[in-house]
């Protein structure tokens, strides 16, 4: 059996990495039944509505975020050209309906999908739009994951 490239180790753990952040706990670095799929689905749309803090985005508008960034940074891997990126648009989803909530994370699942599918299929990771912005993705999708469980943990989320 020949020995795994660099690429290959790298790929599999950013993949295994990406798993457990949004699909389930492998024991990597989560509890059990905190990935944000599992997160996100404990939410009722009301829950999902209800702002974090005084200053402080809601469950949808991080929902929102991270699809969007997932999104913007699938791009530098595959070498596609983004038009614009706007930042603060992708916060603008603070409210949501049932319907609108089953969306959101729909959109977010695709998303993911889509990034997962790009990063199998990526030959060469060489540069900060490939390699950084990977790291970046897994780094940004757990910073926010961290901030809906430690809500989630303070109470005000209930």
């Amino acid at each position: 059996m020949p020995e795994a490239t660099t690429r290959d180790l790298f790929q599999q753990e950013l993949l295994d990495l990406l798993k457990e952040t949004f699909e389930e706990t492998q024991g990597i670095y989560l509890d059990r039944g905190t990935s944000i799929f599992e997160t996100l689905a404990a939410f009722t749309a009301a829950q999902a509505s209800k702002q974090l803090s005084e200053a402080g985005a809601t469950v949808a508008g991080h929902t929102e975020h991270m699809a969007y960034y997932l999104e913007v940074l699938r791009t530098g891997i595959t070498g596609e050209t983004i038009e614009s990126v706007d930042w603060q648009s992708s916060w603008r989803i603070q409210s949501v309906s049932d319907e609108a909530w089953l969306i959101l994370q729909d959109r977010l699942r695709t998303a993911y999908q889509e990034t997962i599918r790009a990063i199998r299929a990526h030959e060469e990771w060489k540069g900060e739009d490939d390699l950084g912005g990977a790291l970046a993705m897994l780094a940004h999708s757990a910073s926010h994951l961290g901030a809906i469980r430690h809500a989630i943990a303070s109470g005000q989320l209930k």
